[in-house]
């Protein structure tokens, strides 16, 4: 299964929402790999990576440390998250200026 074919199994109530988080990323890093690595989107840059899923109730994404969304969950308190992701339940506002640093913590780690 490639991105496309991942993306036209999300129900469309939904979908919009998830291509606008990919067009996120894609804006800040174009020149990331990008992959369905863990079957689920994934973009990587040398040592940094995030993923995106849809899952049965809400759309994660997935920065794999809780360093990278420690900021975002002190400033969102009521939107659920993770040790590394942060879930966006359908009824969520999605906060996308707010994602920036957290995408640019994910795909600018260094281990």
């Amino acid at each position: 299964m490639n991105i496309e074919e991942y993306i036209s199994t999300i129900p469309d109530n939904r979908k919009q929402r998830f291509q606008s988080l990919l067009q996120l990323i894609e804006s800040l890093y174009p020149e990331a790999e990008a992959s369905m690595r863990y079957k689920m989107p994934t973009y990587q840059l040398g040592e940094g990576s995030i993923s995106i899923a849809s899952q049965k109730h809400y759309i994660s994404l997935y920065t794999c440390s809780a360093e990278h969304i420690a900021q975002f969950k002190n400033k969102h308190p009521k939107i659920k998250t993770g040790k590394g992701c942060i879930n966006f339940k359908d009824s969520d506002e999605i906060p996308f200026d707010d994602l920036k640093p957290v995408v640019k913590s994910a795909m600018e780690y260094h281990h």
